[in-house]
């Protein structure tokens, strides 16, 4: 068979506005797996945030943190991690600001305040708690992103600042630290080589603004009806929002589902 390499993004793609998995979008799945294409998952998050998810979907391969890590069916082929010596003076900057900083790696996240509202308001609606306090975690481990936490525009000073990063804010009180150049096309790339697959085998489904770099990458990229307009302008079609089997609706015009 003319076996196809797919990659859905999660919060806006694959859950809904409720953070829920509808229905429709887990069958459409699992009918690509019994046809034998490749299904994937690409996301900001990082791999301990979707665990259950894709134990519910049965995938194994994912980019994660926006491309700084990716796993093929259980083993990191990717690693691009935040320079320490740059995340360290980025925490004190931050301190002195009164911003607190949480840290993440592939297995967990910390910290570096007991509790601060704005860590609560925006991981909460990612539907997660409050993480742990650990001021050293960002010492003797890969660090592949951390969060910030500000309103909109007092990024600008750390941006400036911070050369070796890429700034994204996802919340009204929280911005994304990525390393710099980083995006989910780059962790595409690294799953295609394990696979042996072109850019012609690779279907990509996303709504977000760091989705625009996967839909600009193959022509077979969708944008989801609930999508940002960058991701529309980028992408290759639109199909209907997430709650209205968007999923489903495109892989059914691709043929790749009946």
């Amino acid at each position: 068979m003319d076996r196809k390499l797919l990659f859905f993004d999660i919060d806006g793609t694959l859950l809904d506005e409720e953070k829920q998995l509808p229905a429709s979008t887990k069958a459409a799945v699992a009918e690509l797996q019994e046809a034998g294409h490749y299904v994937a998952i690409a996301t900001g998050r990082a791999p301990f945030m979707f665990s259950h998810l894709r134990g519910e979907l049965g995938i194994h391969t994912f980019v994660s943190f926006n491309g700084s890590y990716v796993e093929f069916e259980g083993k990191a082929v990717y690693k691009r991690a935040l320079n320490p010596e740059a995340l360290r003076e980025l925490t004190q900057t931050a301190e002195a600001n009164d911003h607190p900083v949480v840290y993440l790696d592939h297995m967990d996240m910390k910290a570096n305040v007991p509790h601060h509202p704005h860590i609560e308001e925006s991981l909460n609606s990612l539907k997660f708690d409050h993480p742990e306090q650990d001021e050293s975690y960002l010492h003797g481990r890969d660090i592949f992103q951390s969060l910030l936490f500000c309103v909109d525009g007092e990024e600008e000073p750390y941006k400036e600042k911070f050369g070796q990063f890429d700034f994204i804010r996802w919340h009204d009180v929280s911005t994304d630290v990525l390393p710099t150049g980083g995006s989910k096309a780059v962790g595409i790339e690294a799953v295609m080589n394990e696979l042996g697959m072109t850019k012609d085998d690779v279907y990509v489904f996303g709504d977000g603004p760091n989705d625009v770099e996967m839909l600009s990458f193959t022509k077979n990229s969708v944008a989801m009806g609930n999508s940002v307009p960058e991701a529309l302008e980028a992408a290759a079609m639109k199909t209907a929002h997430v709650n209205d089997r968007g999923i489903e609706k495109a892989l059914k015009q691709f043929g790749l589902i009946k």
